[in-house]
């Protein structure tokens, strides 16, 4: 098996997410095999950025010296825009919900499989029922919990989500190594 060269640029709020997202990039496309030849089959990453500021060498030509010390596995990053983080002093933002009237809390038994809520059910009985049916039909395991549900209404009372500034911006990174292949 042998080795070929990488350069990739990514984005992110750091260093780390911009490699995570450039590695599932490359897993997507060219698939898990760990000799596809991308960033994808390197051990993590090493930052140069300040090795190759204090080199005072054009960015292409540190690259290609870096290319010729560096091995099989190897990621290096030079960072060539800083991100720029949120400066607010609320990072969040707050959606209530109201229900109005009386609540009332309901005793259910719930469902399971693997891939979720399959139903609920007044009575155990039920529940059971419903249970043995599905693992009958799909021969996968179900099981059955009691809960506490809100009748009508929703049982959300608020969504928090993140609350972007105006001059955040994610950095870029050139990430450049040795991949297997």
């Amino acid at each position: 098996m042998g080795a070929c060269q990488f350069q990739n640029t990514g984005r992110g709020k750091s260093a780390k997410e911009a490699y995570s997202k450039l590695v599932e990039y490359a897993q997507d496309e060219y698939g898990y095999d760990s000799y596809n030849g991308t960033i994808s089959t390197t051990h993590g990453f090493r930052d140069v950025t300040d090795e190759w500021k204090n080199s005072k060498k054009d960015l292409n030509k540190f690259i290609d010296e870096k290319f010729d010390v560096a091995n099989k596995y190897d990621c290096f990053c030079i960072c060539i825009k800083k991100p720029v983080e949120n400066t607010n002093k609320t990072k969040s933002q707050v959606e209530h919900f109201n229900t109005s009237g009386t609540k009332k809390w309901l005793t259910v038994y719930v469902v399971s499989s693997i891939d979720g809520e399959i139903g609920s059910y007044d009575t155990k009985g039920d529940a059971v029922k419903a249970a043995r049916a599905h693992t009958e039909k799909y021969l996968s395991k179900t099981t059955v919990a009691v809960e506490k549900r809100i009748q009508g209404g929703t049982h959300m009372v608020a969504r928090i989500t993140y609350k972007r500034s105006t001059t955040e911006k994610d950095g870029e990174w050139i990430f450049f190594g040795w991949a297997a292949e």
